[in-house]
């Protein structure tokens, strides 16, 4: 009887497939900008579904690594680790690059017991942030959840739709100037839709 043949070892999860998962959340909402960034990455679709199922197999492995480790593993060394004190909260920041938006960086919020507690995209260190003045500068993955709290302050927090779904609420100004009620998703932390539930009085 011929012997089994071996088990192919599964090749390495890579930042470029990691960037593939960020990708298939966007494609809810951003389907022209998440085709346009494949072919930048030159993937097929494919591609970015076999990555999504690799990393949902991983996530939800009976022995699945700690969220940090799992980063490391497949991004490597963080570029760069900051103490972070956000209220009563001291943390560290983890961040890495993703090349497909350069002046982003993928960042994972590390509580002291090790437990990450948010992870999701920011505007790298030392890049210039976006103009938002008016909701014409609300474009898809134009900006971060910081970004647009700050710029429409004060901003409400609303419940995702899914884990790595944020959402905002806040008033801001249409080009006339009339400002206006507004809901903005965010995916993995970047802009993807606002929309305009009415006119401010």
């Amino acid at each position: 009887m011929d012997p089994m043949p071996a088990k192919r070892p599964a090749s390495p999860f890579t930042p470029l497939d990691f960037q593939l998962v960020l990708l298939r959340r966007m494609a809810d909402h951003n389907p022209g900008l998440v085709e346009d960034a494949r072919h930048e990455l030159g993937v097929s679709i494919a591609d970015m579904r076999e990555a999504n199922r690799r990393w949902q197999a991983m996530l939800h492995a009976p022995r699945s690594r700690a969220a940090v480790s799992r980063y490391r593993s497949i991004l490597g060394a963080p570029e760069s680790v900051t103490p972070r004190q956000i209220g009563d909260l001291s943390c560290e920041a983890l961040l890495w690059p993703v090349p497909l938006w350069p002046d982003l960086r993928f960042e994972v919020l590390v509580a002291p017991n090790g437990v990450a507690w948010n992870e999701w995209l920011v505007r790298a260190p030392g890049a210039p942030s976006p103009r938002l003045e008016t909701l014409d500068d609300l474009t898809p993955w134009s900006c971060t959840v910081d970004e647009v709290a700050r710029a429409f302050a004060p901003a409400r927090p609303l419940e995702g739709t899914a884990p790595t779904r944020w959402g905002l609420a806040f008033t801001a100004p249409d080009a006339s100037g009339v400002r206006q009620e507004c809901a903005a998703e965010f995916t993995w932390g970047l802009l993807q839709r606002v929309g305009v539930k009415g006119q401010q009085p």
